[in-house]
Protein backbone atom coordinates (compact mmCIF):
# COMPACT_ATOMS: atom_id res chain seq x y z
CA UNK A 1 0.00 0.00 0.00
CA UNK A 2 0.98 3.25 -0.98
CA UNK A 3 2.32 5.91 1.56
CA UNK A 4 -0.21 8.49 0.33
CA UNK A 5 -3.01 5.83 0.17
CA UNK A 6 -2.13 4.92 3.81
CA UNK A 7 -1.74 8.61 5.35
CA UNK A 8 -4.96 9.76 3.52
CA UNK A 9 -7.62 6.73 4.41
CA UNK A 10 -9.82 7.93 7.61
CA UNK A 11 -11.88 5.81 9.88
CA UNK A 12 -13.63 9.62 11.08
CA UNK A 13 -17.25 10.35 11.13
CA UNK A 14 -17.88 13.30 8.66
CA UNK A 15 -18.25 15.36 11.50
CA UNK A 16 -14.56 16.00 11.41
CA UNK A 17 -15.26 18.81 8.65
CA UNK A 18 -16.39 21.01 11.38
CA UNK A 19 -13.02 21.12 12.17
CA UNK A 20 -11.47 21.22 9.08
CA UNK A 21 -13.28 24.02 8.29
CA UNK A 22 -12.80 26.04 11.63
CA UNK A 23 -8.97 25.21 11.17
CA UNK A 24 -8.29 25.81 7.61
CA UNK A 25 -10.46 29.01 7.07
CA UNK A 26 -8.13 30.55 9.54
CA UNK A 27 -5.32 29.46 8.25
CA UNK A 28 -6.33 30.62 4.89
CA UNK A 29 -7.43 33.79 6.11
CA UNK A 30 -4.30 34.62 8.10
CA UNK A 31 -2.34 33.45 4.83
CA UNK A 32 -3.84 35.85 2.69
CA UNK A 33 -3.56 38.62 4.84
CA UNK A 34 -0.13 38.50 5.13
CA UNK A 35 -0.33 39.21 1.53
CA UNK A 36 -2.60 41.80 1.81
CA UNK A 37 -0.99 43.59 4.53
CA UNK A 38 2.65 43.07 4.61
CA UNK A 39 4.00 45.75 6.39
CA UNK A 40 1.21 44.69 9.87
CA UNK A 41 0.63 40.87 9.19
CA UNK A 42 3.24 40.23 6.97
CA UNK A 43 7.17 40.26 6.60
CA UNK A 44 6.86 43.84 8.90
CA UNK A 45 5.51 41.92 11.45
CA UNK A 46 7.85 39.20 11.31
CA UNK A 47 10.67 41.66 11.13
CA UNK A 48 8.94 43.40 14.26
CA UNK A 49 8.87 39.72 16.21
CA UNK A 50 12.57 38.96 15.06
CA UNK A 51 12.14 36.38 12.76
CA UNK A 52 15.63 36.30 10.71
CA UNK A 53 14.73 37.44 6.91
CA UNK A 54 11.02 38.26 7.25
CA UNK A 55 11.04 39.55 3.19
CA UNK A 56 11.79 35.39 2.24
CA UNK A 57 9.68 33.90 5.61
CA UNK A 58 6.62 36.36 5.99
CA UNK A 59 5.56 35.46 1.75
CA UNK A 60 6.54 31.97 2.17
CA UNK A 61 4.68 31.94 5.93
CA UNK A 62 1.67 32.80 3.78
CA UNK A 63 1.50 31.05 1.44
CA UNK A 64 2.07 27.93 2.96
CA UNK A 65 -1.04 29.15 5.31
CA UNK A 66 -3.11 29.63 1.86
CA UNK A 67 -2.04 26.46 0.64
CA UNK A 68 -2.14 24.34 3.30
CA UNK A 69 -5.27 26.04 4.99
CA UNK A 70 -7.01 25.45 1.31
CA UNK A 71 -6.21 21.46 1.13
CA UNK A 72 -7.46 21.40 5.26
CA UNK A 73 -10.96 22.77 3.72
CA UNK A 74 -11.39 20.83 1.06
CA UNK A 75 -10.75 17.52 2.84
CA UNK A 76 -7.46 16.69 0.93
CA UNK A 77 -3.90 15.25 1.44
CA UNK A 78 -4.79 16.87 4.85
CA UNK A 79 -2.65 14.80 7.41
CA UNK A 80 0.26 16.01 5.07
CA UNK A 81 -1.41 19.47 5.32
CA UNK A 82 -1.58 19.46 9.52
CA UNK A 83 2.59 19.08 9.60
CA UNK A 84 3.52 22.62 7.74
CA UNK A 85 1.07 24.35 9.87
CA UNK A 86 1.58 22.25 13.06
CA UNK A 87 5.74 24.05 12.29
CA UNK A 88 4.00 27.40 11.49
CA UNK A 89 1.60 27.64 14.54
CA UNK A 90 4.29 25.93 16.76
CA UNK A 91 7.26 28.95 15.93
CA UNK A 92 4.00 31.15 16.33
CA UNK A 93 3.85 30.00 19.58
CA UNK A 94 7.43 30.35 20.52
CA UNK A 95 8.07 33.31 19.19
CA UNK A 96 5.04 35.34 20.50
CA UNK A 97 3.45 33.97 23.28
CA UNK A 98 6.74 32.19 25.36
CA UNK A 99 7.82 35.86 25.90
CA UNK A 100 4.33 37.35 27.25
CA UNK A 101 4.56 34.39 29.28
CA UNK A 102 7.83 35.36 30.48
CA UNK A 103 7.73 38.74 30.98
CA UNK A 104 10.80 39.38 28.39
CA UNK A 105 12.46 38.70 25.17
CA UNK A 106 12.84 35.05 24.71
CA UNK A 107 15.98 33.84 22.02
CA UNK A 108 15.64 36.16 19.07
CA UNK A 109 12.24 36.92 19.48
CA UNK A 110 11.16 40.61 21.01
CA UNK A 111 7.89 41.34 23.61
CA UNK A 112 4.99 42.90 22.30
CA UNK A 113 3.61 45.35 24.24
CA UNK A 114 0.39 44.44 26.21
CA UNK A 115 -1.27 45.65 29.42
CA UNK A 116 0.20 42.70 31.61
CA UNK A 117 2.44 40.00 31.26
CA UNK A 118 2.82 36.59 32.69
CA UNK A 119 0.69 32.98 32.19
CA UNK A 120 -2.71 34.80 31.85
CA UNK A 121 -2.10 37.18 30.00
CA UNK A 122 -0.14 34.69 27.57
CA UNK A 123 -3.17 32.38 27.63
CA UNK A 124 -5.15 35.26 26.80
CA UNK A 125 -3.15 35.98 23.86
CA UNK A 126 -2.86 32.40 22.69
CA UNK A 127 -6.14 31.03 22.60
CA UNK A 128 -6.68 30.50 19.09
CA UNK A 129 -3.10 29.30 18.73
CA UNK A 130 -3.77 27.09 21.17
CA UNK A 131 -6.97 26.23 19.41
CA UNK A 132 -5.49 26.00 16.14
CA UNK A 133 -2.75 23.02 17.25
CA UNK A 134 -5.06 20.89 18.89
CA UNK A 135 -7.40 21.06 15.65
CA UNK A 136 -4.52 19.85 14.06
CA UNK A 137 -3.05 17.87 16.19
CA UNK A 138 -6.57 15.84 16.38
CA UNK A 139 -6.72 16.43 12.50
CA UNK A 140 -3.11 14.20 12.21
CA UNK A 141 -4.59 11.60 14.67
CA UNK A 142 -7.97 11.13 13.07
CA UNK A 143 -7.84 12.33 9.18
CA UNK A 144 -10.25 14.20 6.94
CA UNK A 145 -13.43 12.48 7.72
CA UNK A 146 -16.10 10.96 5.55
CA UNK A 147 -17.04 14.34 3.71
CA UNK A 148 -13.61 14.75 2.42
CA UNK A 149 -11.44 14.40 -0.87
CA UNK A 150 -9.26 12.28 1.15
CA UNK A 151 -12.50 9.62 1.77
CA UNK A 152 -13.56 10.47 -1.95
CA UNK A 153 -10.65 9.77 -3.64
CA UNK A 154 -8.30 7.53 -1.29
CA UNK A 155 -10.68 5.76 0.11
CA UNK A 156 -12.99 5.40 3.82
CA UNK A 157 -12.03 2.17 6.60
CA UNK A 158 -14.07 1.69 8.98
CA UNK A 159 -17.68 1.63 9.41
CA UNK A 160 -18.08 4.59 12.32
CA UNK A 161 -16.93 6.71 8.71
CA UNK A 162 -20.40 5.93 6.37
Amino acid sequence: MSILLKLSETKAPPAVLLIRLMVGVVFFFEGIQKFIYPAELGAGRFAKIGIPAPEVLGPFVGGVETICGTLVIIGLLTRLAAIPLLINISVAIVSTKIPMWLGHGFWTFTLAKLPRYGFLSMMHEARTDFSMWLGLVFLLIVGAGGWSLDALWFGVKGKSSQ
